[in-house]
């Protein structure tokens, strides 16, 4: 079960700016293309599964290429899957730690990576 800050009604955040919203849009855009998701928020890892599920992804990534590291491999291995709204209240810390163009850029690289995995 993926969360979904953009799951409507219920979803939203309160600490999304105009940078991560068009970002987040562009990669679940690009992911839904490219491997058939049924996804509506790519970037947000409030995941909710079996672990034996979780070991069965044999994940490589322990940055933000995990949140497309999760979904495109869940769909490839056929696993059934669907989105619930959920709410993002504003961080207790109030820093973000994401760098929007060294991060995105890995997020990016890793969906080419597996896009081109399954063309070969």
């Amino acid at each position: 079960i993926f969360g979904s800050r953009y799951q409507k009604p219920g979803g939203g955040s309160d600490d999304d700016d105009l940078i991560t919203v068009v970002g987040n849009y562009f990669f679940t855009l690009i992911g839904n293309l490219f491997f058939s998701l049924k996804i509506s928020d790519i970037l947000y890892t409030y995941i909710l599964g079996k672990t034996l599920s979780f070991k069965n992804l044999k994940l490589e990534n322990f940055d933000f290429r995990i949140c497309v590291e999760i979904p495109i491999k869940a769909k490839l291995q056929n696993m059934n899957y669907t989105c619930v709204p959920s709410y993002e209240r504003s961080r207790i810390g109030g820093i973000k730690k994401v760098n929007v163009l060294k991060d995105g850029f890995l997020i990016l690289t890793e969906i080419v990576k597996y896009f081109l995995k399954i063309k070969k």
